[in-house]
């Protein structure tokens, strides 16, 4: 019982009950402005966050019609390609471009190709020369498969190839 006569004895005295008043309402004040502050910084982060999803939402739609922008151009050009490809010329072309591949290929693995080649390279050239200044009939430059204008160009390959053959050393 003493205790609650000492608490009372307090409470009772005016100085006393004013502090603890004072006290308590100095902490109801400094609540309610914390709780506005909260409010405040809470309302300020969600502008800021609504904000940054507009800004990336932006940029999100920007890059999907730039990445379907590009994906029309890649099927465009895939198709281009395609058209292009099926053009009368461009099979040649390509086999062309295979067959300089090939020979670049023959010239590596094979030692005595490339002096036989060269030489043979030289006397079509020279004979497609000839066909185009009208020396070589048209008929004729068309029709030959070997590529050669007389039986002695055809005996001087051979003896050339059988020179340059590895095979017979």
């Amino acid at each position: 019982m003493e205790q609650t006569n000492w608490v009372t004895t307090l409470l009772s005295n005016p100085y006393i009950s004013g502090l603890l008043i004072g006290i308590v309402f100095f902490l109801y004040v400094r609540s309610l402005m914390k709780i506005r502050q909260l409010g405040q910084d809470i309302k300020k982060l969600r502008e800021h966050l609504h904000t940054k999803l507009e800004i990336e939402s932006a940029d999100n739609e920007r890059r999907k019609a730039e990445m379907e922008k590009i994906k029309q151009e890649r099927d465009n050009l895939r198709n281009m390609t395609q058209v292009l490809n099926q053009k009368p010329g461009r099979q040649e072309l390509r086999q062309a471009q295979i067959y300089q591949k090939a020979v670049e290929i023959m010239f590596e693995k094979s030692p005595g190709f490339a002096p036989a080649w060269q030489i043979t390279l030289k006397e079509a050239e020279e004979e497609m020369k000839n066909a185009e200044r009208g020396i070589i009939p048209f008929f004729k430059r068309m029709t030959s498969s070997a590529g050669s204008s007389s039986g002695d160009s055809d005996k001087n390959r051979k003896k050339t190839l059988e020179l340059d053959d590895p095979g017979n050393n």
